[in-house]
């Protein structure tokens, strides 16, 4: 057998093989497409994903293991809050994307290889210069100029003028938007700094007035069993006896609203703090009698310097400007003409062929001669988006400033209605504590001393209500101001560092105006 036939035997082969896998690879694919349907979570899957989940959430926390403070509270809620976290990891997020733009600018090198194979020799007819083909091919002379079997390779770089423009600019607003991620987390950690401030307070509330609610009830509860045994004996009269009865119970709702009003309060906090829901937490605190009044006597002057220099939303909107004024440059550079590098070495295996390998280099300029069309369209919506983005700006100020001047007002009414209702507090308790007296000397009713007890309780209530809304009225304030402590990477610090940091700062609002 010679060696030409083994040859084409080894070529039929091969061909078989290929007309055989083919088919067999095309149908596993369109196999495994089809085979792809909804796949809901099986209860197994959900519990074992929803225990690690809360176990990570536990890890990134740190038990309470004493009485806490507003400063702790808020400390643990920088570290821990797991919705800040999330908002932590955006930020680092736009920052990898941004790295990831700055390589649109890098040219491209790439690197191909690849197996080429065809059922029939490439052949071609050959005919004198200026002769054309004749009708009968038969008797010309006939030229394979290519193996059937090749392996190629290459190792191109190319370098786009034009994408070297447009990525510049994108990795410029891409900066931008890093920007735009950080404002977004400084505004989420003041509506954090309000929740917790907020929720600490009616906890508080909560802490105070739970004893006293239990005894007032209890109070209560004791002259509502005697009154309904004077009604079964018909002591006294039964209509006197019955709205006895209806006052007594009506102190009773009242006390019962307190407790439902404070029964979430230790839970919402538990959850800001990332601490364990249900744990018990103890409360170390005095009552902040000067809250806001560092801020009310700031003047307008200073508030507003504040606002226009620090507001997270109104910095966002001035990078949001930013953005548009480079997506103009981007749309002005792809109307220009292209510039294009290449170079590459080549290689390929084809034995006909008397250089196997050899180098390309090209330059390249295209346009597309439809800008010239499409270009002022393009350029005019560009125009129109930073037309936009200033009139957004414009408005976004107008509204920051507005609502710094609402926000002050509020801490200001919220700050007279605590002022009132720290003086209504005093009162009703020496109201109570008279009637108490008067009650065991035997010249009081059990409702009267039921009834002033209520009252008291409501008044201590109201005053931490009061409380709560000032500092609350506070912190959006502050927000609205865009302020917070100066603190340096949560991450590597510990609640101690982060409690002095907050201690040191809360303690003068002026400093943060500055």
């Amino acid at each position: 057998m010679g060696a030409g036939q083994v040859s084409k035997g080894s070529m039929i082969q091969r061909k078989a093989r290929v007309h055989t896998v083919l088919p067999l690879v095309l149908a596993l694919a369109m196999a495994g497409c089809a085979s792809i349907n909804p796949v809901p979570l099986e209860t197994p899957s959900l519990k074992e994903a929803t225990a690690k989940d809360v176990q990570t959430a536990r890890a990134q926390s740190q038990p309470v293991t004493g009485p806490l403070t507003i400063e702790e509270s808020m400390a643990r809620a920088l570290k821990f809050n797991l919705d800040r976290r999330a908002k932590l990891m955006e930020e680092a997020l736009a920052f990898n994307q941004l790295d990831v733009s700055k390589l649109d600018m890098l040219p491209k090198l790439v690197a191909n290889a690849g197996y080429a194979w065809r059922d029939s020799d490439k052949i071609s007819l050959s005919t004198p210069v200026g002769q054309t083909l004749p009708n009968d091919t038969n008797s010309l002379p006939r030229f394979v100029s290519q193996e059937r079997e090749r392996v190629l390779g290459s190792l191109d770089f190319s370098w786009s003028l034009l994408d070297v423009g447009m990525g510049y600019y994108g990795s410029r607003q891409q900066a931008d938007r890093v920007l735009i991620a950080t404002e977004r987390r400084r505004k989420a950690m003041h509506q954090l700094m309000l929740d917790v401030r907020t929720a600490y307070w009616r906890a508080a509330a909560a802490q105070q007035l739970r004893d006293k609610v239990k005894s007032t009830v209890a109070m209560a509860e004791d002259a509502l069993k005697d009154a309904r045994s004077a009604e079964g004996q018909r002591v006294r009269n039964p209509l006197d006896s019955m709205r006895y009865q209806r006052q007594l119970l009506e102190n009773l709702r009242l006390l019962e609203a307190i407790g439902q009003e404070l029964a979430s309060a230790q839970v919402e906090l538990a959850q800001l703090i990332n601490a364990p829901v249900g744990t018990p937490i103890t409360l170390s605190y005095q009552t902040p009698v000067d809250a806001g009044k560092s801020l009310l006597q700031a003047s307008i002057e200073q508030l507003e310097n504040a606002v226009l220099a620090n507001n997270p939303d109104l910095r966002e909107a001035h990078y949001n400007s930013r953005i548009a004024r480079d997506e103009v440059r981007r749309t002005l550079a792809r109307l220009f003409p292209n510039v294009n590098l290449n170079w590459g070495l080549k290689y390929d295996s084809d034995s006909y062929l008397v250089n196997r390998e050899w180098q390309e280099a090209g330059l390249q300029v295209s346009f597309n001669l439809l800008n010239l069309f499409t270009g002022p369209t393009q350029m005019k919506l560009a125009e129109a988006g930073v037309a936009l983005a200033d009139q957004r700006r414009v408005a976004m100020q107008m509204g920051a400033i507005t609502q710094m001047h609402l926000a002050k007002l509020g801490l200001q009414n919220a700050r007279e209605q605590f002022d009132r209702a720290d003086a209504i507090f005093d009162v009703d308790v020496k109201i109570a504590d008279f009637v108490q007296n008067r009650q065991s000397a035997q010249a009081q009713s059990k409702l009267d001393v039921v009834s002033n007890a209520t009252t008291a309780t409501l008044s201590m209530l109201r005053r931490y209500q009061a409380l709560a809304q000032v500092q609350a009225a506070e912190s959006r304030l502050i927000s609205t101001l865009g302020l917070e402590p100066r603190l340096g990477s949560v991450d590597e610090m510990n609640i101690g560092q982060i409690v002095e940091q907050l201690k040191t700062q809360g303690s003068s609002i002026t400093e943060l105006l500055k």
